[in-house]
């Protein structure tokens, strides 16, 4: 397969531009025949690919390509037609290579869905699911509306919880990087001081002039222990055991756990109200939600709520025997279950849910704030005061 550029008049005489994926210029100019387009130009499109520098496709740009696939599907363009629009004027270059690699799939006698399904990098099981769920009820362009909705507040939400996570990430190292250089070039400056004294030094002057020494010889050791540290948490984090510890362990943590369970919780019931309200089945529906949770513990006790469920069981029972969702979630499932509303149910507690986010954010930021304070203001003045010590000394002495 290969790309081409192709410029062509279209039945109304107008002139047109845009890009093909074919075998060979043949298969583009007779595709494009069959489209009622008369090729004047074709040329194969000179693709440079540097691995590592292949442009991703953001969530804007997909939000972007939902809103106006929705808008185009409502009023009434053909399927293959929208995503030829789509892809001319796609400014992304691998967004645009994948829609038109969609767009051919459809030609061929695919449904939308299972094209979609071909690009899992970009399009997930989400996507799919729904999508294929508007094809057989006829409702696509409202399906996709729903789809963007839920991805701008899943956007939202991560982005609650990646500032949350900014602010001491970016304290820590800074407290790294300061102390490392009072370690590497202050303290140095006053142990040759000290030495030319003559004085004995305090236990925790020597101490800090230990750790200075052994950073300053040490340096490299330090950095490839700490890289190879890294490379081995994350590999047992890749594994089964190792993922579902740390993530046990993530939503036990004493400050980070709360936010992380009621963004679990968000998720879980924005995803599921989505899917159910879209027509998704519910056994279905609760086996996408599980593969997208983001949390092995989340993710069992939500495919165990399923089992339960097919074996004839309601949806709130077995979410309470998790003991992973809040009471208050259960019952409000129970409710919305009873009154057949569930949807509808789930969607309130999906808004309930990011206002708790908002709150848990404020919070946490409010208690991490004066401890990491205290953390760097404590370390460092730990240093000078250590670093000082010998110089009260000194003056005491010449004092008397």
């Amino acid at each position: 397969m290969a790309t081409f550029a192709w410029k062509g008049r279209v039945r109304s005489g107008a002139l047109q531009k845009g890009t093909i994926i074919a075998d060979s210029k043949e298969a583009a100019t007779a595709q494009l025949a069959n489209q009622g387009i008369k090729v004047e130009k074709l040329s194969k499109s000179i693709e440079i690919n540097i691995p590592g520098f292949k442009q991703k496709v953001t969530t804007k740009d997909l939000v972007v390509f939902i809103r106006q696939f929705a808008t185009m599907i409502d009023a009434g363009l053909p399927l293959v037609q929208c995503l030829d629009i789509l892809s001319t004027q796609q400014p992304n270059p691998t967004f645009k290579t994948i829609l038109l690699k969609v767009k051919e799939d459809v030609e061929s006698g695919a449904t939308f869905a299972d094209a979609l399904a071909k690009h899992p990098s970009v399009f997930d099981r989400l996507f799919v699911n729904l999508v294929a769920a508007g094809e057989v009820g006829g409702i696509l362009d409202t399906i996709l509306q729903r789809l963007a909705s839920y991805i701008e507040k899943s956007m939202a939400l991560k982005k609650k919880v990646k500032g949350a996570m900014v602010y001491p990430a970016s304290v820590c190292v800074v407290a790294v990087i300061v102390i490392s250089i009072i370690l590497v070039w202050v303290i140095p400056v006053f142990q040759q001081m000290f030495a030319g004294a003559g004085e004995e030094l305090p236990t925790p002057t020597l101490i800090v002039i230990a750790m200075s020494d052994f950073v300053k010889q040490f340096w490299l050791v330090i950095l490839v222990a700490g890289f190879i540290a890294m490379v081995i948490l994350k590999t047992i984090y890749r594994s089964a055991k190792g993922r579902k510890f740390f993530d046990r362990l993530f939503l036990h943590m004493p400050i980070f756990g709360t936010l992380i369970k009621k963004v679990a919780v968000a998720k879980f019931t924005r995803t599921l109200g989505t899917l159910v309200s879209s027509g998704v089945p519910i056994l279905e529906g609760l086996e996408v939600v599980a593969k997208t949770a983001g949390n092995v513990v989340i993710e069992e006790a939500v495919m165990k709520t399923r089992d339960s469920i097919s074996e004839g069981r309601t949806i709130a029972e077995p979410l309470e025997e998790t003991g992973v969702f809040p009471p208050m979630v259960v019952q409000m499932i129970s409710v919305g279950e009873a009154t057949g509303a569930l949807d509808q149910m789930l969607n309130k507690i999906a808004d309930f849910y990011d206002d708790e986010v908002d709150d848990a954010v404020g919070a946490l930021t409010s208690a991490i704030e004066p401890l990491l304070m205290v953390g760097l203001g404590g370390s460092i003045g730990a240093l000078i005061i250590a670093m000082y010590l010998p110089i009260f000394s000194m003056a005491g002495t010449i004092g008397k």
